[in-house]
């Protein structure tokens, strides 16, 4: 009889290998009300606490949880050690014993939010989407709004709204009112859209009154995950004046079940576009010693259908700059603090990473298998997947983050 493979004998070239291993939170079929953060390596999800127990790890007591959020609040050292940890595990064949009986497909396995969310931010960082929208919205004007490369712009979003991948997404109802019309009306949004971003997780807190500098990234942030922050374009465009998004994006934020480590991400570090404007000193990045950005490619489907390959690596504003700008006033970071980076276009039609740009407002219908489309419609389904450089060739998985649009209530 031939010897069974291992799930740790992975393929060449898997995307969820050694080399990436992000963390999540998740339960077996056996044990629904038993959340356990697990590591996914391959098809399989590793039941984290279990194996430091199993292996007489000191990191037990990080790992033997219903959240990441011990883990985050432990800072960059044990980040670092429970990654070399869990490597070992899942690579020295003398460990395999121990550790197979406690991986499970992850098929079988139901997916939770990973942290309790504390504050969540969302930015406007890429300029190609940004000379979209005002191109759109103000074509008589200029594109960009004279603080646009400045600073990163953003806005604080609800926390509360934050879901996790495969929850569905209802359709938000509220007052809308197109040029044409004398006086708004109540009803659901018939503009829903999307926007593909990349999110950031903080796990060290930073005390009230004191700013992270551009190097502090790396000692607050402990990961990244793919993000859809949806959006209702006829209520946002009615109640953004003066003071900018309301209910056209609070109704649902939804987020990868997977964190991947910053430590994953080495190899797919990469130069931000060149800036045409000075900066001021504490989002001055030129003499930084490690690049800000992220080479991280995209894929936005709905229905199954690709409709868009958005580049992360090519958004003016990087990550640490965002953290810098967020903190400057003295505002302070909490674990489980989230911020998205904005949606991610890029130069070409193809790769513009929101209904909006994608079809110009309405203008220009996507033509999809299943019928023509300008924004979402009751039934239709989202999945945004990427992936990035990894070492040696290979390859790193983000995961994916999918939400199906029902019908308003």
């Amino acid at each position: 009889m031939p010897e069974q493979s291992s799930p740790l004998d992975l393929p060449e070239g898997d995307p969820f290998g050694p080399h990436n291993l992000p963390y999540g939170v998740f339960s077996t079929p056996d044990r629904p009300e038993d959340r356990r953060v697990g590591v996914r390596i391959g098809n399989h999800v590793l039941d984290a606490g279990a194996a430091a127990h199993a292996l007489g790890s000191p990191y037990a007591g990080l790992l033997a949880q219903p959240s990441l959020t011990p883990l985050l609040a432990a800072g960059r050292t044990a980040w670092s050690d429970v990654r070399r940890a869990l490597t070992a595990w899942v690579t020295v064949p003398a460990h395999r014993p121990d550790i197979e009986p406690l991986l499970h497909p992850v098929d079988e396995v139901t997916l939770h939010l990973p942290y309790e969310v504390a504050d969540y931010v969302d930015f406007y960082a890429s300029e190609h989407h940004a000379t979209n929208v005002g191109q759109m919205f103000r074509p008589d004007g200029d594109a960009l709004t004279p603080n646009w490369k400045h600073l990163p712009i953003g806005y604080h979003g609800r926390s509360g709204t934050v879901v996790v991948s495969g929850t569905d997404v209802v359709r938000p109802s509220g007052q809308r009112k197109a040029p044409t019309d004398p006086a708004p009306v109540f009803g659901p949004s018939v503009k829903l859209d999307i926007e593909a971003e990349v999110g950031f997780l903080v796990g060290v807190p930073s005390a009230h009154g004191t700013p992270v500098p551009l190097a502090g990234f790396r000692e607050h942030v402990f990961g990244l995950f793919l993000l859809n922050d949806w959006s209702a374009r006829d209520l946002q465009a009615w109640e953004y004046v003066p003071l900018g998004p309301f209910l056209g994006k609070s109704f649902a934020t939804s987020v990868s079940a997977w964190v991947t480590p910053l430590e994953a991400l080495d190899a797919a570090r990469t130069e931000p576009p060149a800036r045409d404007v000075p900066l001021l000193p504490y989002l001055d990045d030129s003499g930084e010693e490690e690049h800000g950005g992220f080479d991280i490619r995209i894929t936005v489907e709905i229905n199954g259908q690709a409709v868009s390959e958005p580049p992360f690596a090519t958004m003016y504003w990087t990550a640490a700059q965002q953290l810098a700008h967020m903190t400057v006033n003295g505002a302070s970071l909490r674990t489980g603090d989230l911020y998205g980076s904005g949606t991610v276009s890029g130069p070409e039609t193809a790769q513009r990473g929101s209904l909006l740009e994608l079809t110009w407002n309405g203008r220009d219908p996507l033509e999809l298998p299943e019928g023509k489309r300008t924004f979402l419609e009751d039934g239709d389904t989202v999945t945004l997947t990427a992936w990035a450089p990894g070492p040696h060739g290979t390859r790193v998985g983000l995961g994916d983050v999918t939400g199906r649009i029902v019908t308003a209530p």
